[in-house]
């Protein structure tokens, strides 16, 4: 089975717009498990854009699945999660002048302070995730590091403007897979998912966990919370027939 994990920033974005309490995300996330979702994602980042140290901590409580922290490589934010003991916690890129992230994390390049963060996690009893683009060579380095698992960046895929590029990004995302489970990685995707493109994800060999937010988030403005979720399970449930 795939684990659909909810991301619930949006909700805190909505409600950050007018520096208000509602909607509250921790409303949210608590309908999107009666609906069937399997976790909750939330990333603090560093400007506080959307998910406030507040919403951790209440979720950190309320949460009845699993509790998945996106965080940047940066020490205040793993003090916190340390801290706040999220059920997984995810290590993902980050800067201040962008939309949403962009790209994965280069575990290479940033090699020394990754490879601390990991430590530091480890020590503290949290599962780690890496969200990394589809290269093998950041998947490798990701297992030498000491992560448990990586979240495959499926942000190109689901940009392609064409067949042809989509294919081709999704044989990435097939080929990237297949090492890290080959080599003992947890293998998770995540990042411009939709209904309409999430089957061929979820069909890859081994997929665990699927974490999708603002497709779920958008489609809930019209249909509300519980069916939103639900019609993304169901539409990830179909890859069972592929």
């Amino acid at each position: 089975m795939i684990r659909l994990g909810v991301n619930i920033d949006h909700v805190a974005t909505l409600r950050q717009a007018r520096g208000g309490v509602e909607p509250d995300p921790v409303w949210a996330a608590a309908l999107a498990e009666l609906a069937g979702a399997d976790g909750i994602t939330v990333h603090l980042r560093e400007d506080r854009r959307h998910i406030q140290e507040r919403d951790v901590r209440i979720l950190k409580q309320t949460v009845r699945t699993r509790l998945n922290l996106e965080a940047a490589i940066d020490a205040p934010i793993i003090d916190f999660a340390i801290e706040i003991q999220p059920d997984q916690i995810t290590l993902v890129p980050e800067r201040r002048e962008e939309l949403t992230t962009e790209g994965g994390l280069d575990v290479i390049k940033h090699r020394a302070r990754v490879g601390e963060a990991i430590s530091r996690c480890r020590n503290a009893g949290l599962e780690v995730s890496l969200f990394v683009d589809p290269d093998l060579d950041q998947v490798q380095a990701s297992l030498d590091l000491g992560a448990h698992a990586i979240e495959l960046h499926t942000g190109r895929y689901a940009d392609a403007s064409s067949e042809a590029q989509r294919r081709s990004e999704l044989e990435q995302l097939f080929s990237a897979g297949r090492l890290a489970v080959e080599i003992g990685l947890l293998l998770h995707a995540g990042h411009g998912l939709n209904y309409q493109n999430v089957l061929d994800v979820a069909a890859i060999p081994s997929m665990r966990e699927l974490n999708i937010g603002h497709s779920i988030v958008a489609r809930a403005v019209f249909v509300g919370f519980d069916r939103a979720v639900r019609e993304m399970k169901q539409a990830m449930e179909l890859a069972l027939l592929k």
